[in-house]
């Protein structure tokens, strides 16, 4: 099926139907997520910060805190 084809049949869905086509494609997403390539850079940065983390040097804080200080900064 062709990509028109599709978003033909796309646009023929009620709303629930396609909240849950959404959804099945995030799914499929995530089931093929470890096939997504990685640049060696992006690769030895993560490795670098997790070390960080095991060690304790890096600083951790909840997305709620770190959403208050932006929203705060970009008030």
């Amino acid at each position: 099926m062709r990509t028109e084809e599709i978003k033909n049949e796309i646009a023929a869905l009620n709303l629930a139907e396609k909240l849950l086509l959404v959804e099945d494609i995030w799914d499929s997403i995530a089931e093929s997520n470890a096939e997504l390539p990685m640049h060696e850079w992006q690769k030895q940065e993560l490795d670098k910060r997790y070390e960080e983390y095991k060690s304790g040097k890096l600083e951790l804080r909840d997305w709620q805190t770190v959403h208050e200080e932006l929203r705060a900064k970009y008030k």
